[in-house]
Formats: structure tokens, sequence, C-alpha cells
């Protein structure tokens, strides 16, 4: 009868773990992932970055790597983001916070194994979506999504992880 108590109470602990919405960032984790690429207009997109499960898997920490000055010859720590599960809106949200005093701040979706990002930048709605290929590599595209399809892209690209 212990056994069975003990077994009881364990299961909804189980459970619990599994429900944690953002297990889908679990692919990420033990990788820094880079990437580089052009934007639209023709400048250079580099990014390194690290994450991190904190506070017992309630946050997600993002430590990247890029561009730390506008003219682009400095390379260093530019953002710290938190990924959190808020509970009264029933979705992931995120914040960024930048070398430039800025913060961009959004909501982000798993679809099996793709993570969408969604943020209003400047006025304009924008859609990361970080789409899986394999264990190591996701294709990188930033721009305006809606209805299933791109109406515009700023960046297209590829982020490769390397184990930690």
């Amino acid at each position: 009868m212990k056994k069975l108590i003990i077994l009881l109470f364990l299961i909804p602990i189980g459970l619990k773990a599994q429900d944690n919405p953002l297990t889908i960032f679990n692919s990420l984790e033990n990788y820094t992932w880079t990437a580089e690429g052009k934007w639209g207009d023709g400048s250079t997109f580099k990014q390194e970055i690290n994450l991190e499960f904190s506070l017992d898997n309630k946050i997600v920490k993002v430590e990247s790597m890029g561009f730390t000055n506008r003219e682009q010859t400095e390379f260093g720590l530019r953002n710290h983001g938190i990924r959190q599960y808020d509970e009264k809106l029933k979705k992931i949200r995120f914040w960024e916070f930048d070398i430039f005093g800025n913060l961009t701040e959004g909501t982000v979706e798993g679809e099996g194994k793709n993570l969408i990002y969604k943020y209003d930048y400047g006025g304009t709605f924008v859609t990361e979506m970080w789409v899986y290929k394999n264990e190591k590599t996701y294709d990188f595209i930033v721009g305006v999504y809606e209805n299933g399809e791109w109406k515009q892209k700023f960046l297209e690209t590829e982020f490769i992880g390397t184990l930690k």
C-alpha cells in the first residue's frame, strides 16, 4: 500500500514537468547556436546564442553575442533575454534587452520542433521563425508572416549548433 501511495504521489509531479510549455526550448539547450547572413538592406547579421533553464525551469535565460556598435566592427555581448510562461495569458512571453538600451518583447509559440517569435518592432509586426532541420540545424527567417505565408523576408539564414 505504501508503494502505491508513493507512486500516486509521484505521477502528478511527472505529468506537471511534462506540461511545462518551456520544454519547446529543450532542443536548444546544451548547444551554442551560431548564424551568419545578410539582412535585406545588405548589412551583416552575425549572432551566437546560448540558453539555459533557470528558477526550477520557470524561465529560460538567453545570452546573445553580436555586433555591439552601429558600424558592425565590434563583436561581443549584445543581448540578455528571458522566456517565461505567463499563466494569465497562457502564452510564452519573451523579453530581449540589448546593449543599445532597447527592449524587444513579444510571444513565442512552438509548432512541432519549430519556434515562432512574434513582436512589434517599430510599428511592424515581425515574426522570427526557427525551422527545425535536424538536431544541430535550424533555418532562421525574420520577416512579416501572415496567414501561413511570408509577405516579406528581412533575413534568411541558418543556426548551427555545437555542443557546449
